[in-house]
């Protein structure tokens, strides 16, 4: 997780470029955190379409006094990106989980021979 605050408007979230592992980072919960005030937080992610263009989306607006939590359901994000705090002074606690994919040099071809043996 991470915290975005007035003087931490962002963090990024990237991994190694010559790691050749898949990766997944999903956000599960955005909350307001102790000494929020009641003002509108916006939190951006921000990242790449598919013409490598930085896009910005805003993924909550919260407020202490109407929506101080906000589940997200595992919104599923590709690395690098970044969480910014558009608006407001937060603190804002965002949370999720980071999934590592190893890729095999084993060829699924290969093992599908091994299943079917004729009789």
């Amino acid at each position: 997780g991470c915290e975005l605050t007035a003087s931490t408007k962002s963090y990024t979230f990237q991994v190694d470029e010559e790691d050749d592992s898949d990766h997944i980072l999903a956000l599960s919960v955005v909350c307001l955190t102790d000494g929020a005030k009641d003002e509108c937080n916006v939190v951006e992610v921000v990242g790449r379409n598919h013409e490598n263009q930085e896009i910005a989306v805003p993924v909550a607006n919260l407020k202490l006094s109407c929506q101080p939590l906000l589940s997200l359901d595992n919104f599923k994000l590709q690395p690098p990106v970044t969480f910014r705090l558009a608006a407001g002074s937060g603190p804002v606690h965002l949370a999720g989980w980071h999934r590592i994919m190893h890729r095999e040099d084993i060829s699924f071809e290969d093992d599908d021979d091994d299943l079917f043996e004729e009789d």
